[in-house]
């Protein structure tokens, strides 16, 4: 070997060792001392209500528990709330390449806690639905479990993988986020969509067609927030702050507003408090 070539190496391995040195650092530093020197809080986001609601005039992120929740967070370590649109199927990703800070309401799983990391106080508790044709007789999950019975549900989430265990003899079509798996039962291209209860309610109001079934056996379950992994100082902050807001009743007022702002009444809903549920 060269007396050059050596150089190059030994350079070469000095840039990396440099590069590692400043990711270790990086990481040391935690996500809330990066937030606060950066003085932003990066939630991600997707066109959800009554979770995050984008406003289509202004295009901003302006309604929504997720936004809400966000926007107290961002206030209470003293930095500004950004938005980050992803979809429920990238969120962990964003999450890995450091896109975002954390995600409401992804159910923390067996599968994603191997990628990142949630807090230990539910978020929040909910019950699986579908929003059906109206001539399309459902009561159980039995009955949309037939050839020929169509249903739309987001791709990579809980409820993509219920279907998939519950409904297997149907067709089970897969889109990126809520509103395309909505999309699809607005065209009738489907026969129901699978969501938790709370979107459904937002979305039989502007469709103004089909009925909003929970079908048997109940699947209610908590939510949660996904963080980055391996940071306790982060993780044990915001298990604080949602358990506060939970036990407060706050957790429930922002969904309350959510409704409300999407034009719902908030007292036709099942509440989102395990404690209030009948």
């Amino acid at each position: 070997m060269s007396i050059q070539r050596r150089a190059l190496m030994r350079a070469a391995a000095g840039v990396l060792a440099a590069g590692a040195a400043s990711g270790a650092a990086a990481q040391s530093a935690g996500t809330l001392d990066e937030v606060k020197k950066r003085g932003v809080l990066r939630v991600g986001v997707t066109q959800a209500p009554p979770w995050y609601s984008k406003d289509p005039r202004s295009g901003e992120w302006s309604s929504g528990l997720g936004i809400s929740m966000g926007k107290a967070m961002a206030g209470t370590l003293g930095v500004k709330f950004e938005a980050v649109e992803v979809t429920w199927g990238n969120a962990i990703a964003a999450l890995q390449g450091n896109k975002i800070d954390m995600m409401f309401m992804l159910d923390a799983t067996a599968e994603r806690k191997q990628a990142v990391d949630f807090p230990e106080t539910p978020l929040l508790f909910y019950s699986l639905a579908v929003l059906a044709r109206d001539d399309l007789p459902v009561k159980a999950w039995a009955d949309l479990d037939r050839a020929g019975v169509r249903i739309a549900a987001p791709q990579g989430t809980t409820m993509d993988r219920w279907v998939s265990e519950h409904t297997p003899k149907a067709d089970i079509q897969r889109f990126p986020g809520n509103a395309e798996a909505i999309a699809a039962f607005q065209a009738g291209r489907v026969d129901a969509v699978c969501l938790f209860h709370p979107p459904l309610l937002a979305a039989r109001q502007r469709l103004g067609k089909g009925k909003i079934v929970v079908p048997t056996p109940a699947n209610s379950q908590p939510s949660s927030v996904a963080l980055r992994k391996d940071d306790a100082a982060f993780r044990d902050w915001v298990d604080r702050e949602i358990g506060a807001y939970y036990h407060s009743g706050q957790t429930q007022a922002w969904y309350e507003t959510a409704l409300s702002d999407f034009g719902l009444d908030p007292a036709l809903a099942p509440p989102v408090m395990k404690e209030r549920m009948n």
